[in-house]
């Protein structure tokens, strides 16, 4: 199957180079001269690493299909896979990211919501669950996210105080608003009261 293994970001110097979202915990592995990886969308080919180096914590990739940064903004936004066999590799390190979307979200045994994707920073790794009041961010972290049960379909979480409110505290400030108004602008309309 499909492992995806970065994102590509914005064009970096003028020669094709890019910068990547790194969505696997091997990328030393992964991203060598010569590696070849499908691209998300398929109408942009396949790319070979032609070069790979880290840019303090991001890394930076240059592909031979790729000649200057015309050709590199036209990437934006893509992601780079492999075809692989790993699915049965060890969770010590963590979870993929196709194995934890579309699993629920339970806090105190109730859905709250599912797991959409799975942002991988340099930091802590983000959780995304779409609840019914929007989209919340959830520390990918031990202490909040104790339990990860692939097979029975479900993550538990066990949030600071606050974190899924948040959604819910706008949403009523957009149904206090004109019905007219989108949540962007109730909300913005809510900060300006505040001033």
């Amino acid at each position: 199957m499909k492992l995806r293994v970065a994102r590509i970001g914005k064009p970096h110097g003028i020669r094709g180079e890019v910068t990547v979202q790194v969505l696997t915990d091997a990328p030393e592995e992964r991203f060598v001269r010569g590696a070849a990886f499908d691209v998300d969308p398929a109408s942009h080919g396949a790319l070979t690493v032609r070069s790979a180096r880290w840019n303090k914590d991001i890394l930076v990739l240059g592909f031979e299909e790729v000649p200057d940064r015309n050709r590199a903004e036209e990437l934006r936004g893509a992601t780079l896979s492999i075809e692989t066999e790993e699915l049965e590799e060890s969770h010590d390190e963590g979870w993929y990211e196709h194995e934890l979307v579309g699993l629920e979200a339970r806090v105190d045994g109730r859905a709250v919501g599912t797991v959409s994707a799975l942002q991988v920073m340099p930091a802590q790794d983000l959780l995304v669950v779409d609840t019914p009041s929007g989209e919340v961010l959830v520390p990918f972290v031990d202490e909040i996210v104790p339990e990860v049960d692939v097979e029975g379909g479900y993550v538990v979480v066990v949030p600071p105080p606050g974190l899924f409110e948040l959604n819910t505290e706008a949403e009523i400030a957009d149904d206090d608003g004109a019905d007219s108004a989108s949540a962007d602008d109730g909300g913005n309309a809510a900060r300006g009261e505040e001033l």
